[in-house]
């Protein structure tokens, strides 16, 4: 969803009578309450008007989080672009995860005595090799698909990993 669809949002929020009005996509959710709305739940109103219908389908499908926007933050993001929102304490967007496509061996350097294609901390390239997987006698190069910065490496060489194992979590640059 881009910008846009946040400041309708917030523009049909503010010209209706709705008072309290709570969205969830992803990792963000965003709260929204008129001065003098109480704390409690969202009025019938909130649940049954119009334009919150295509709301109600995004965040079915969303997972729930744990961090909740004030009115003041809304305005801010609102204002400056969206950003993500880790918790409370104002940090970066959850790290993202690079996984096993396969079952395989893990291997993070080309053979015993080499250093690891990529470190905690290194910047990589696009197609840039993060980890051999073995399976079924074939060495196979797990590519970066974009350029990012390794937060951390959850596999050690000769582990085996399942599909859809968390190998590395990375921030895109």
């Amino acid at each position: 969803m881009d910008d846009n669809f946040y400041l309708a949002l917030v523009d049909k929020f503010e010209k209706s009578s709705i008072t309290d009005l709570e969205f969830s996509v992803g990792k963000i959710r965003l709260i929204l309450r008129k001065n003098g709305a109480g704390k409690g739940e969202p009025t019938p109103e909130t649940k049954n008007s119009r334009f919150p219908n295509m709301l109600r389908r995004e965040a079915a499908k969303a997972s729930s989080s744990e961090s909740t926007l004030s009115q003041d933050e809304v305005n801010k993001i609102l204002a400056g672009g969206i950003s993500h929102k880790k918790d409370e304490t104002h940090q970066e967007a959850p790290a993202l995860t690079i996984t096993s496509p396969i079952v395989a061996t893990f291997y993070a350097s080309p053979g015993p005595d080499s250093p690891p294609f990529v470190r905690k901390g290194e910047k990589i390239k696009k197609g840039q090799t993060l980890c051999v997987l073995e399976a079924m006698k074939m060495m196979n190069h797990l590519e970066a698909e974009y350029d990012c910065e390794i937060l951390d490496v959850k596999a050690s060489s000769g582990d085996l990993v399942e599909f859809a194992q968390v190998l590395f979590e990375v921030k895109k640059i």
